[in-house]
């Protein structure tokens, strides 16, 4: 008998006696899944795969003008199992989203881009089309997660910092700006959804704004939610920023200490604080920012001013001031906060530059308020 008959009778025989059975054909794998698809004409179509599903919703993260902050857009499923959404003319912009299936919360599993807030992290996309915050072919600064120990908060803690390009190569000495993020963000959320290092690296690149290290700390103490002291414990963030951010920035960067090379602002919640750091110490800052900010509480009596009344009327304070700059936008649920503060620091002698934009309380705003207020420092 030849080879070949013996090898097929002795397959034949294995089948039939059960020792190996016959295997249906493989299940074609399903073809994968695009998400986010960009389109030519800035239309954004979204996906999750999720057959079993019933309902599922893209959330936004703000600043999709389709989608109210928190509110659902409803998807559509095909009979792939595939649930899409299509977002058309999308402007410039950085955008936080993520989905909602049959009640649970879940970012883009195809989408490797993150932004961190206090309490979670969404789904990010970039749109392009706006060259002071787009991945320009310039030279770039590095974005470094920082670790460092808090003697204020008892625990390890985590910071942002830009360092501009050229940094690791030189021994030179920088200017240090110190940005802070709002209510529910982190100390990820300038550098991503805020586009931070890109806008700063097209300003030096552009020659508007001098090299500086940006430091980009966390200003929550706590989750929301997570107990303790509460997620807007304002006081223990200003505590810990002088007792350890500060200190920890000087002693492992090469910056120019002195206030003419020393600058702080925040958005939101972190202008608040920028507030709370610079008028407990107005000498060791000679450009103040404020974004849809103010005095928290200032429409409720003078309780702030009074704290900070001997500071406030400090003339020899006032000396080396260069820049005390507010933005808010013209439906900002925080205009007349901020309004209510600029004419209090007016009051005591400030000079204030206080410029009122288009919009509401969103990065699109941030991002652009960062854009104007970094050419303006150290010059």
């Amino acid at each position: 008998m030849h080879t070949a008959s013996k090898v097929s009778l002795i397959a034949a025989l294995l089948v039939s006696t059960g020792i190996v059975s016959a295997q249906p054909p493989a299940t074609p794998a399903p073809p994968p899944v695009v998400s986010p698809e960009i389109s030519a004409s800035r239309d954004v179509t979204l996906r999750v795969r999720a057959p079993q599903a019933d309902k599922v919703s893209l959330i936004s993260g703000g600043d999709m003008a389709a989608i109210p902050f928190g509110a659902g857009l409803p998807m559509s499923k095909g009979s792939d199992g595939v649930w899409q959404v299509m977002i058309p003319n999308v402007p410039a912009g950085a955008y936080r989203y993520r989905f909602d299936i049959d009640g649970v919360a879940t970012g883009d599993p195809v989408n490797p881009l993150t932004s961190q807030s206090n309490s979670n992290a969404w789904s990010l996309f970039y749109m392009s089309g706006a060259e002071f915050m787009d991945a320009q072919r310039v030279a770039h600064g590095a974005v470094a997660e920082v670790t460092y120990y808090s003697s204020a908060l008892g625990r390890e803690r985590r910071m942002h910092v830009y360092t501009p390009p050229g940094y690791e190569r030189n021994r030179d000495t920088y200017p240090v700006f110190y940005l802070l993020h709002g209510a529910f963000d982190g100390d990820d959320s300038w550098s991503t959804v805020g586009r931070a290092g890109f806008i700063v690296d097209n300003l030096i690149a552009a020659h508007k704004a001098v090299p500086m290290i940006v430091v980009m700390p966390d200003g929550h103490t706590s989750r929301f939610g997570g107990g303790g002291a509460g997620g807007l414990n304002m006081a223990d963030f200003v505590k810990e920023f002088n007792a350890d951010i500060k200190p920890y920035v000087e002693a492992n960067y090469r910056i120019r200490t002195g206030r003419a090379s020393t600058a702080i602002a925040g958005l939101s919640m972190g202008g608040a604080q920028t507030l709370d750091i610079a008028a407990g110490d107005l000498g060791s800052y000679a450009y103040v920012g404020v974004f849809s900010s103010g005095v928290f509480g200032i429409a409720d009596g003078t309780q702030w001013e009074d704290a900070h009344r001997t500071q406030l009327d400090d003339a020899a304070q006032k000396r080396g001031l260069e820049l005390v700059w507010f933005s808010t936008g013209k439906d900002d649920f925080l205009l007349d906060t901020t309004k209510a503060t600029v004419a209090m620091l007016e009051k005591h002698g400030f000079d204030v530059t206080y410029e009122e934009s288009s919009g509401g309380h969103t990065w699109i705003n941030w991002r652009e308020y960062l854009n104007k207020f970094a050419p303006q420092l150290f010059r």
